[in-house]
């Protein structure tokens, strides 16, 4: 899968450095496979859940942290929308929450 906007990974892994090394495993492991569909990405991430929007939920670092990650399988690509900790996670809507173009200007 191409993750587009792979700055977001290095955002999030900087402002949770306790989550980095599982942030980054993550990403290295999503980017070198191509799922066609939610059953294919849910055979590897037992613990995705699809919810609208093609947003799919996974749980890092043994569900301390949640990622929120729209995916086009169509296209072969996903972006991150959200990344944060569980409790942060039940505080937010995240069929709704939008991408922070703050991060399009981070620099690591």
């Amino acid at each position: 899968m191409n993750v587009i906007v792979r700055r977001a990974v290095l955002f999030y892994a900087d402002k949770y450095p306790q989550a980095k090394i599982a942030l980054l495993t993550w990403y290295k492991e999503f980017s070198n496979t191509d799922y066609k569909n939610f059953n294919e990405l849910k055979q590897v991430y037992g613990n995705a859940s699809i919810i609208a929007n093609n947003r799919v939920i996974f749980n890092i670092k043994g569900n301390e942290y949640r990622l929120i990650v729209s995916v086009n399988f169509k296209q072969l690509a996903a972006y991150i929308i959200w990344f944060g900790t569980h409790k942060e996670y039940d505080k937010i809507d995240a069929a709704t929450i939008a991408f922070d173009v703050k991060i399009l200007n981070y620099k690591s």
